[in-house]
């Protein structure tokens, strides 16, 4: 049986494969665009003598923050509580997140994971990792003959 999209033009299976095949490309074709930031957003920043990160993380209580170092790996996990509503409200408008987070940063040296310190003022973490002594470079002294 012959079916016809418009007056005078039959329907071709090769037709409809190229238009399926156009409609996929452009369906998977943002997969290669930057994925949204991953939470929470980091900066981290290294010197010669240690490392130090900042992350934001508001309106989430220190007790629901655990960081652990493992070599030169750091892991800040958390949880944000959803906010509950009062009796007759509902949301307008949410874009704040609540849940569960994971981040974990491969550091760029390892650090001195009894010298790690660690502060929360005002919805930032700031974490300072000290560089391990074993792995500071030496200066090497040239002896002649």
């Amino acid at each position: 049986m012959l079916r016809t999209m418009r007056p005078g033009l039959r329907w071709d299976p090769w037709r409809e494969m190229e238009r399926l095949e156009s409609e996929m490309g452009s369906l998977f074709s943002g997969l290669n665009r930057p994925r949204a930031a991953k939470f929470p957003p980091m900066n981290v920043f290294a010197g010669e003598a240690d490392v130090v990160i900042t992350s934001e993380i508001p309106g989430i209580d220190l007790a629901d923050i655990d960081l652990s170092l493992t070599g030169d790996t750091l892991t800040i996990k958390g949880s944000r509580k959803p906010q509950e509503l009062g009796e007759g409200q509902a949301w307008h408008r949410r874009e704040r997140g609540s849940g569960s987070f994971y981040r974990t940063i491969q550091l760029p040296f390892t650090v001195d994971g009894s010298k790690v310190e660690a502060d929360y003022t005002k919805g930032i973490l700031k974490i300072k990792l000290p560089r391990a002594e074993a792995d500071k470079p030496r200066k090497i002294s040239i002896k002649t003959a």
